[in-house]
């Protein structure tokens, strides 16, 4: 094996190592990032999401419990429903806030 092809082998192997570490750092880093974005949940939100979720969606639906659908369809139900109902962005946020806590 020639001097080069060693050197080429190495460099290869050294990018290869960079990057698995770096992809690391960023994966863990990424971590703790998305915990605090989820404890930011105001919890006067929560409590005006839980007045709002009352006072907008009883008016049509018999309320249904937070658990029965997931997170992610709470947001499909509630931003199908802003338009549907006319509410306010900040109402639709409460309420999703107010859903995705007690689910």
């Amino acid at each position: 094996m020639t001097k080069r092809k060693i050197q080429m082998l190495w460099l290869g192997g050294f990018a290869t190592i960079t990057t698995l570490f770096l992809t690391s750092m960023v994966s863990v880093s990424a971590a703790p990032a998305k915990k605090a974005a989820a404890k930011k949940t105001d919890t006067m939100q929560i409590v005006r999401g839980a007045k709002a979720w009352k006072n907008n969606c009883s008016r049509c639906h018999n309320l249904r419990s937070p658990k029965e659908l997931t997170d992610a369809e709470w947001d499909t139900s509630v931003a199908h429903m802003r338009v549907r109902a006319n509410l306010a962005k900040a109402d639709a946020e409460d309420i999703v806030a107010f859903l995705k806590a007690s689910n």
